[in-house]
């Protein structure tokens, strides 16, 4: 009998039938540089461009937002690509795995902030995309435009991970020409070199242009694993880790660099309008057109990131107290088809004030966030060796039990060191004076759960001797014997 995912059902519109449990090694396919699209085709888009504006909007010279933007980039790309290197090895989603720190129901408490997140990208995405569909149906107004995006986002979501994969590499394609277009038509309009350069350095916006970059990619983190996880189980960690680094942050940093430039030749031209500038950028009505689709295939490819991702954490979230590990297709069609609804509303009310209310939305994932990830890195990396017990992670009585008092307290220590240097509209930190405005709460997060966190798992964590695997799923011999136990960044290939 075939299994849901074997060769011959490996069409990419054949619908997805796993979903939170372990993909078994029969199962597992495809290669690293699966990742490399995935992530630049996801990077490489108008949310994106978005984010580098505002490092010019809200004060920093585009001379040193670009650079600043690149630091940012990287530094949350070696966390995001550290969490992207978990998939192959375990093959469970990135939020399961991370029950073997926080527990099966501990797990929960950042599985909410996970789901408010999904959320509020679907929505802040789907405000860009209903302005593209608005121009390319001639429709009146953005929400019909927003309307007709949430049902093409459910549709690919429904369909799963391979469908999504091939968005993924249709969006880094017509990504890289539509807006490499882009950036030699901000060139050949403007005088670019008048309007860079006319700023000195600024320590807070360039730390704010750093952050920007880092909250893009720190904010994958919980979900970068889920589409890694059907990688055969031999995939090098080290493969793994630097083709999702490189397409995240490529991607990402041509996209924002483009920003910057268009914020700082273009100012309250854009403001009003970021997807209507773009299109006249281009020139031509037929090439504005293009333009338009280009927007379209890649607020796509990453709205069906968030769905698919929103469905997943939900499923986890509830699983951990009914002991499920999957769902019905009719279970998963309801699941997907509420949550884009719910991002739809979301979009529809909040599209007025968009580039203030994104800026803060993105800040504010970082304090949430940066602590999951440094207890996550921590623990599977300096406490754990990358050794699981994967059985347990579905067992609330198994190894990991149902709170783990270590992981959620250094969680809760590490949002609350944030605080005193928060820069945010609703609440300014008294440190954040201090550095000159620069909200640097985000380095503060991982920092200080990483160091309050090591010391305390090292004297209660029990990790097994070796991965566990499935019964079903073990190799021959020993459990590790096909797979690359070491760090990513130092492993061979």
């Amino acid at each position: 009998m075939t299994s849901p995912e074997q060769p011959s059902s490996r069409s990419p519109l054949a619908l997805e039938r796993r979903t939170i449990e372990v993909i078994p090694d029969a199962e597992r396919h495809g290669a690293p540089h699966s990742q490399f699209t995935l992530w630049f085709g996801a990077s490489m888009q108008i949310t994106a461009v978005v984010d580098g504006a505002l490092a010019v909007v809200f004060g920093a010279d585009a001379l040193w937002a670009i650079p600043a933007l690149l630091v940012g980039n990287v530094l949350g790309g070696v966390v995001m690509a550290l969490h992207s290197a978990q998939g192959p090895r375990l093959g469970v989603p990135q939020m399961i795995s991370s029950r073997a720190q926080f527990g099966v129901f501990g797990a929960v408490v950042p599985l909410v902030m996970v789901i408010l997140m999904y959320l509020g990208f679907a929505a802040t995405g789907s405000v860009l995309a209903g302005q593209a569909l608005r121009r390319i149906l001639h429709l009146h107004g953005t929400t019909p435009g927003i309307l007709v995006f949430g049902v093409l986002t459910a549709v690919v979501a429904l369909a799963g991970y391979r469908l999504i994969h091939l968005a993924g590499r249709v969006a880094t394609v017509v990504g890289s020409i539509g807006l490499g277009y882009l950036l030699v038509a901000v060139f050949a309009r403007y005088d670019v070199g008048a309007h860079v350069g006319r700023q000195s350095f600024d320590a807070a916006t360039f730390l704010l242009a750093v952050s920007l970059g880092a909250g893009w990619q720190l904010t994958f983190g919980p979900y970068v694993a889920d589409y890694s996880r059907y990688l055969p189980r031999t995939t090098s960690a080290r493969a793994a880790f630097w083709s999702a680094f490189s397409g995240s942050v490529l991607g990402a940093q041509w996209a924002m660099s483009l920003g910057a430039l268009i914020a700082a030749v273009a100012g309250e031209s854009f403001l009003s309008d970021q997807v209507g500038f773009v299109g006249e950028l281009a020139g031509p009505a037929a090439v504005g057109f293009l333009i338009y689709l280009v927007v379209l295939v890649g607020k796509l490819t990453v709205n069906c990131l968030n769905a698919y991702g929103g469905f997943m954490s939900i499923l986890t979230t509830v699983t951990a107290f009914d002991g499920r590990s999957r769902v019905t297709p009719a279970a998963r069609a309801l699941y997907i088809t509420a949550f884009t609804a719910a991002a739809t509303v979301v979009a529809v009310a909040a599209s007025a004030d968009f580039l203030d209310n994104f800026k803060n939305f993105v800040l504010l994932l970082l304090m949430v966030f940066t602590p999951w990830s440094a207890v996550n890195l921590t623990d599977y990396y300096l406490v754990s060796h990358e050794r699981v017990d994967i059985p347990a992670l579905y067992d609330p009585d198994g190894r990991y039990g149902r709170w783990n008092v270590p992981a959620l307290s250094s969680y809760v220590l590490g949002v609350l060191a944030q605080v005193p240097f928060l820069a945010q509209k609703l609440y300014t930190g008294p440190l954040t004076d201090r550095l000159g405005g620069a909200d640097v709460s985000w380095i503060v997060g991982l920092v200080f759960t990483a160091a309050v966190y090591l010391p305390w798992a090292r004297h209660t964590a029990d990790p097994p001797a070796e991965t566990v695997h499935p019964a079903a799923d073990e190799p021959e011999g020993n459990g590790d014997s096909d797979s690359d136990c070491r760090n990513p960044a130092t492993a061979e290939n």
